[in-house]
């Protein structure tokens, strides 16, 4: 499963929609109207025109479902649609694809009306055959690299796509599942296109993989969403067109998106992102606090472009992570110990990382919860503990840890000194100055940190790999604690600084025989609520979730950072409330002016 999946946003959640959903999916006639957003500054756009964005580095497929991928997602959400969506005023789920739905009084079975009349890009009509083929050959495939079988599978088996007829789709799980709806927004792809790389088609699973790689003629790609492939430039731009087949309109009737194409320049080095867009050839970037000051200050000389903050619930939280299964046995015991982890809590130095990086434009975070997120939140901030060199060495002293030999650095042996490397992005805007900031107060302490800067693409992969000893990273934060069970359910499938709690055998079943403790209970804590639908009792779950994870340090939240975005004056209908993560602002209600 993808660390940040697009559309995976809910400000309504799954507790709450049980109820109310089946009454939502009512009769929406096809196109869907796009209204209702007044309170957002959405008014009604005109035809034409060009968006340029960026893209991070190059995408490593243009299949969704073969690459874990931040930037083949950016634009996958220009071309493929899920069944159901959100509302980006409100942020309740609504019909996308699937224009109504009906859920059995066990909570067991979900019956999808499908939206008639909607085609993919290439004119073939979109059925229930196209959205069975994608559950069970693509995202309930094992050897997908971005599909999610775990989610689909329940007591060992595949949760049921039927389609009933060519508008039908019947889904069957095992149990009651309240959150189950937010895992229907998964883009669904045509069938007639990739049915060849299939277990249905004859192929291997692993094959759909192969699909749609970089250099594949762009008719072959094919979804419906608001725009379609145009050209790919190898290492440079990624072209898009409006589909015609798009099946929303605005509150007039008006067929969208309102831009005629979309381009995304691939630009690694965060500092020439900003050049372009100052230059005119980028016309919407997403920011830092570092980056912050200055383009403000020119926004206010009379720039002709905005810069918009926003308090986030979205956005990714920077976090460290030290290796349980590193491949130094000695360090793989130190990691382990929850002594160690609580004095490098201590000589993390967040109130400046806050001032100096981000120029004072976030805040302390949560325990895998947004402190903006009023549903789930529990206030954990006491745990953060404040920064104490002098109690970091001292928790050191007393696990034993000094430096016997004299040389300045802490022995974990005779020998051998407490040294390791620290993985980080070095093309990021704020994790070079971040490890730095660690690697300089470690050392205080008697700790060497050796800086090891990779493409920050490749963060997950080498988390994945097991390949780091201690790791800058971020995951996003989501409304829903179910949305990011992968992340923090130990044995989940992005839960990679204890990789050996992952499942050995039924490739379900997680190691539970090596957790710690406090790892069971939280394994417990996500499988319960997971099936649970009281409000209240999902709500003490995951705050004893919380509460755990700040005792524990699994990894070392840092601080939550606000979202930050710069657009040129040529556009309306910019939104954003929803923050940075890839697609959440809809591109098909922007404008050229």
């Amino acid at each position: 499963m993808r660390p940040t999946n697009p559309v995976r946003l809910s400000g309504t959640l799954a507790l709450t929609l049980l109820l109310a959903l089946s009454a939502l999916g009512t009769a929406n006639a096809a196109p869907k109207k796009i209204g209702g957003y007044d309170s957002l500054g959405v008014v009604a756009g005109k035809s034409g025109g060009n968006l340029t964005l960026t893209l991070g580095d190059s995408p490593q497929s243009l299949n969704y479902y073969g690459a874990i991928d931040n930037n083949l997602g950016l634009i996958s959400q220009q071309l493929f649609d899920g069944l159901v969506e959100f509302n980006y005023a409100t942020y309740k789920l609504e019909p996308a694809l699937a224009e109504s739905w009906t859920i059995s009084g066990d909570g067991k079975t979900y019956t999808f009306k499908l939206r008639q009349g909607v085609k993919w890009s290439d004119g073939e009509a979109f059925t229930a055959d196209d959205v069975v083929f994608t559950y069970e050959q693509i995202i309930e495939n094992p050897e997908a690299r971005a599909g999610d079988a775990a989610t689909f599978t329940q007591d060992g088996k595949k949760v049921q796509f039927e389609a009933v007829d060519k508008n039908t789709v019947r889904v069957t799980l095992q149990k009651p599942t309240p959150a189950f709806l937010l895992q229907m927004r998964n883009f669904i792809v045509p069938k007639h296109k990739l049915l060849k790389y299939s277990v249905e088609g004859g192929a291997k699973q692993a094959d759909i993989n192969t699909a749609w790689p970089t250099n594949v003629a762009p008719a072959e790609v094919v979804g419906t969403g608001p725009f379609k492939l145009a050209g790919y430039t190898a290492g440079q731009k990624v072209s898009l067109v409006r589909n015609p087949n798009y099946w929303k309109t605005d509150a007039k009737g008006t067929k969208l998106p309102y831009l005629a194409s979309l381009d995304f320049l691939i630009i690694r080095d965060p500092q020439a992102q900003v050049a372009q867009f100052l230059a005119g050839n980028v016309d919407q970037i997403n920011i830092t606090g570092a980056q912050f000051p200055d383009l403000k200050q020119k926004e206010v000389a009379g720039a002709p472009f905005k810069v918009i903050r926003s308090t986030a619930l979205f956005g990714s939280p920077p976090f460290v992570a030290f290796n349980f299964d590193a491949k130094d046995a000695a360090l793989a015991k130190v990691f382990s110990d929850l002594r160690f982890r609580n004095a490098m809590q201590s000589a993390l130095n967040r109130d400046r990382m806050i001032d100096t990086v981000y120029n004072g434009l976030a805040g302390l975070p949560g325990h895998g919860v947004a402190p903006a997120n009023k549903d789930f939140y529990t206030n954990t901030k006491g745990s953060l503990g404040s920064f104490d060199l002098k109690a970091a060495g001292a928790a050191l002293d007393a696990m034993g840890l000094k430096d016997t030999d004299g040389d300045g650095v802490r022995n974990i042996a005779r020998g051998k000194n407490l040294e390791f490397d620290l993985t980080y992005g070095t093309d990021s805007s704020v994790y070079p100055a971040i490890a730095t900031i660690i690697q300089n107060d470690f050392k205080q302490i008697g700790v060497k940190v050796n800086l090891q800067g990779i493409l920050a693409k490749n963060l997950l992969s080498t988390g994945l790999a097991g390949n780091f000893e201690m790791i800058l990273h971020a995951f996003g934060d989501q409304p829903d604690p179910e949305l990011r069970r992968p992340i923090w359910e130990p044995g989940g499938a992005l839960y990679y600084w204890h990789r050996s709690l992952q499942p050995a055998t039924d490739g379900q079943t997680p190691n539970l025989a090596r957790m710690f403790p406090w790892e069971k209970e939280i394994y417990n804590i996500f499988e319960t609520a997971a099936v649970t639908s009281n409000k209240g009792t999902r709500k003490a779950l995951y705050t004893r979730w919380q509460l755990l994870f700040a005792h524990n340090l699994p990894v070392i939240p840092l601080l939550k950072p606000e979202n930050i975005g710069a657009i040129s004056n040529k556009y309306g209908n910019y939104i954003y409330n929803l923050g940075v993560i890839p697609g959440y602002n809809p591109v098909p209600l922007i404008y050229q002016k």
